[in-house]
């Protein structure tokens, strides 16, 4: 009785932070996935897919997904103001980004490369006026990666710069400073977007971790997997250096880029499934985001997120 009293009494004398908003957001398409958002989170999740058959889309201020049945990838833009889209075929013999401006619901066909060719796997600038994609083609049965595509959303251009030499597994994506770095050998390298000069190579630093954006909000690092000499998996590269600035003790399953400077989103396993959590630079996990049934993740889950402004 004396201490219920004494709880009440101090509730009414100390003021008490409110809980912060939380909202745990179905995802369609996928068995059932609540993803676990919170007020304040750095990062919203955007987008996510199956693979290429089913992608979906979040509205732009609420929580609803759609499913977009003529894309086969979709990203938005940092700020939230542009979607950009890849159809799942192509159209009068080319292949297409489909921009939207979510502030008019105005939508534009960009014109990329054309059949047979494919331009996919989107990366916004993070100015979020251009869009690169990585072109590719199918050579003696096997994709090969032939350069990549930059599409002006403002102006509604495109422009091909074709390299020679490239990896079969190259991707382009932006650096901070509007350049586009790829896989190169057992590292990187970084590319001027006008013509596709290399700029400069990080050999031996390790693959990319994947589409999304690999630098960290304030640019000071870069995550790649760590090369096999490594019992980690995950690596922080320095962009200054190239060196490795970093290891991370953990073994994630895959990398959707940065919560915030000292924390990455990432898929871990566990107990016969899969969890997206949010890990830190010491590698541990400090919240999970998602459960993820192992069927879903085998069906090729990919995930998209953009920054809210919280550091």
């Amino acid at each position: 009785m004396i201490a219920h009293l004494v709880l009440a009494l101090s509730m009414t004398l100390t003021p008490t932070a409110a809980a912060p908003a939380r909202a745990d957001l179905t995802l369609p398409g996928t068995g059932g996935v609540k993803y676990r958002e919170k007020a304040g989170d750095p990062v919203r999740l955007a987008a996510y897919g199956l693979g290429t058959r089913r992608t979906y889309l979040r509205s732009a201020t609420g929580n609803a997904f759609t499913w977009e049945k003529t894309l086969s990838e979709v990203s938005v833009s940092p700020g939230n103001r542009w979607t950009a889209g890849v159809p799942t075929a192509y159209r009068s013999g080319y292949d297409t980004l489909v921009v939207t401006d979510r502030t008019t619901g105005r939508a534009a066909g960009i014109r990329t490369v054309k059949k047979p060719m494919t331009a996919s796997y989107v990366s916004w600038s993070r100015d979020a006026r251009r869009v690169a994609l990585t072109v590719e083609r199918k050579v003696s049965g096997k994709w090969r990666v032939l350069g990549y595509t930059v599409v002006d959303v403002v102006s509604k251009t495109a422009r091909t710069v074709r390299i020679s030499g490239l990896s079969a597994e190259a991707g382009f994506w932006w650096s901070p400073d509007g350049n586009l770095v790829s896989r190169h050998g057992a590292g990187l390298r970084v590319h001027r977007v006008s013509d596709g000069a290399v700029l400069r190579t990080y050999a031996s630093a390790g693959l990319p971790t994947g589409p999304e954006d690999a630098f960290s909000p304030s640019g000071k690092r870069l995550v790649t997997w760590c090369p096999s000499r490594f019992k980690e998996h995950v690596c922080l590269i320095d962009p200054a250096t190239g060196r490795i600035a970093q290891r991370v003790a953990a073994r994630p399953e895959a990398v959707f880029g940065w919560w915030d400077d000292s924390h990455l989103v990432a898929v871990m396993a566990h107990g016969g499934a899969y969890r997206l959590s949010v890990l830190d630079l010491s590698g541990r996990v400090t919240r999970v985001l998602a459960g993820l049934p192992a069927r879903t993740w085998a069906a090729d889950l990919w995930l998209s997120f953009t920054r809210t402004g919280t550091s």
